[in-house]
């Protein structure tokens, strides 16, 4: 077992709104769980009601972080200050570098169906905060799958298995999307100096817990792990898909004030002044 990584912890996530009434699973970002240094927060969104969705991310501005939308069921349209504009559909994800500032809308085009996927947010460290703020749209046919026995892996940004994928990010960080079949197996290996989760949120995994036993995790949950090396998990039989999340600490100090992440309750000040005044995102 001295290779083996265990559970530490598991957090289920709390039920809330956000934009114009969208209601989330905030699975990181909550008094539960603040934060797993760079990842800051990260909402699961998962409905067939569209009064549940439909309205939507009206126009709301960032500063000193970056989003990543990954899109699993339905479809959402992006516009910006910047210029941008983008429909993210099944499969697709969305990489935007807030930096110094920008504002955007993220509206769901669809009025029936299940509309599902995350939004993370990656924190950026003092020295990139007021860098000019920068959008990727990465379609599903652009992410690479790396296909094993028993499981797929979709990776989003970093290197799996000498696969490395296309989003672009000032934080070392890797992203995987991760489906496992039924009773099958699935490992990885983290960087030893970096923190790092798996939010299951299809299904359930089995993992050896602190105690040694073998310690079922099903849907919506995100579980931290302990000790060093692997982790390794099994799919149950109703199979499982997860959401791989690995990056280097900051280790900075963090404010924050709604859509604004700053190193100052000082430079949160600022944001909200700038914004208020009209120059945030120019």
């Amino acid at each position: 077992m001295a290779d083996t990584r265990t559970i530490s912890k598991v957090y289920a996530g709390m039920p809330t709104t956000d934009g114009a009434g969208v209601k989330l699973t905030r699975m990181v970002g909550t008094a539960e769980l603040d934060m797993i240094d760079p990842f800051l927060m990260l909402d699961r969104m998962d409905s067939d009601d569209p009064s549940a969705y439909i309205a939507g991310f009206p126009n709301h501005p960032h500063r000193g972080f970056e989003t990543v939308s990954i899109m699993h069921e339905g479809q959402m349209r992006h516009e910006d200050s910047v210029g941008n504009s983008g429909l993210l559909k099944p499969g697709d994800v969305q990489w935007m570098t807030a930096g110094r500032g920008i504002i955007h809308s993220e509206i769901p085009e669809m009025l029936e169906g299940r509309m599902s996927g995350f939004q993370l947010w990656v924190n950026l460290p003092a020295k990139h905060k007021m860098v000019a703020p920068k959008y990727q749209d990465i379609p599903a046919e652009q992410i690479p799958t790396v296909s094993e026995d028993g499981s797929a892996v979709r990776v989003i940004r970093g290197t799996y298995n000498d696969i490395t994928g296309p989003a672009e990010s000032l934080m070392p960080v890797r992203i995987l999307d991760v489906t496992v079949d039924a009773g099958a197996n699935w490992s990885i290996t983290p960087n030893e100096d970096n923190a790092f989760f798996i939010c299951v949120h299809e299904g359930a995994i089995s993992v050896v817990d602190g105690n040694g036993e073998s310690q079922e995790v099903s849907a919506p949950s995100v579980v931290t792990f302990e000790g060093d090396g692997d982790i390794k998990l099994s799919a149950t039989s109703a199979g499982a898909n997860l959401l791989y999340c690995e990056g280097t600490p900051l280790n900075e100090p963090v404010a924050r004030y709604g859509p604004f992440v700053m190193n100052t309750h000082s430079e949160i000040r600022q944001a909200v002044d700038d914004y208020n005044n009209g120059v945030l995102a120019t």
